[in-house]
C-alpha cells in the first residue's frame, strides 16, 4: 500500500508559501490545506490587508479559534496526501508530517512580492508586513509560548526563496523530497 503523504511549509508573510504549496500538491496530486486562508477568506478584501485586519478583531485573535484551526489542520494532516501550508504547521505537525520546509525571504522582498500580488504600494505593503508579523509573532508566543520564527529550526529544508522563480522554488522541494525518501 502506498504511503500517505504529509508535506508541510511555512515561512513568514508573503515568503511565497502558498504559491509554492499550491503548486506542489499541484504537480504530486496532493490535497492543499492553508489553515489561514480559512479565516481570511471571513474577510472580501486584499490578503495582507484581510489578514491584519482579522488579527485587530478579538475573534481573529481569539485563543479558541486557533485551537480550532490547530485541531482541524491536526485532522486533515492524519488523512495523508496533503500539502499544508501554515504559519504553525511545522509545530503542530511535527510528528505527522514526513517533510517540514520552511520558506524565507528578507523583508524587503516579502514586501515587493505582496505590494505586486495586492496591488498596492510597496510602503504600505512593508507596512501591513510588518504589522501582521509582529501581531502574528506577539499573539502566538501568548497562546502557544514561542517564537513562530524559531520553527524554522525545526524544519527539514529551509529554503531562501529570495532570488529564485516559483518554478526554481517548486524544482527545489521536488528534488529534496525525492531525494530524502
Amino acid at each position: 500500500m502506498r504511503k500517505k503523504i504529509v508535506i508541510v511549509i511555512s515561512g513568514p508573510p508573503g515568503a511565497g508559501t502558498s504559491s509554492i504549496a499550491k503548486e506542489i500538491a499541484k504537480r504530486l496530486n496532493l490535497r492543499y490545506l492553508s489553515p489561514g486562508k480559512t479565516y481570511k477568506s471571513f474577510l472580501n478584501k486584499k490578503e495582507a490587508e484581510a489578514a491584519l485586519e482579522f488579527w485587530k478583531t478579538s475573534f481573529g485573535s481569539s485563543k479558541k479559534l486557533h485551537e480550532r484551526l490547530d485541531a482541524y489542520q491536526i485532522k486533515e494532516a492524519k488523512k495523508g496526501n496533503i500539502v499544508i501550508c501554515g504559519k504553525l504547521s511545522i509545530f503542530f505537525l511535527k510528528d505527522i508530517a514526513d517533510y517540514k520546509i520552511w520558506v524565507d525571504a528578507p523583508l524587503e522582498v516579502r514586501a515587493k512580492r505582496t505590494a505586486q500580488r495586492d496591488r498596492i504600494p510597496f510602503e504600505e505593503a512593508l507596512k501591513q508586513i510588518s504589522e501582521r508579523e509582529k501581531m502574528e509573532r506577539e499573539k502566538w508566543k501568548e497562546i502557544y509560548g514561542f517564537d513562530y520564527f524559531d520553527l524554522k529550526n525545526d524544519a527539514d529544508l529551509v529554503l531562501d526563496n529570495s532570488n529564485i522563480t516559483l518554478e526554481e522554488a517548486v524544482e527545489k522541494i521536488l528534488r529534496f523530497i525525492k531525494n530524502k525518501k
